[in-house]
């Protein structure tokens, strides 16, 4: 008698996330709203002066100290 087999397409609780999924990249540009909802904060005016001058200071490098 055949025993079924979990079909690999589908997500399994019992393997982990690809490293790829995990991390984020500055491949490309960072905008100062990226920063903003990167850090969980709201998109706001107060907010986008705040990582206007982040990212001025630090570049995009500034995101990677936020995100893993």
């Amino acid at each position: 008698m055949p025993t079924s087999q979990p079909d690999a397409s589908l997500p399994s609780e019992d393997r982990a996330t690809p490293d790829a999924l995990l991390h984020t990249g500055t491949e490309g540009p960072v905008t100062a709203e990226d920063l903003v909802l990167g850090s969980g904060r709201d998109v706001t005016p107060q907010n986008l002066a705040w990582a206007e001058a982040k990212l001025q200071r630090e570049g995009s490098a500034a995101v990677d100290k936020l995100l893993p």
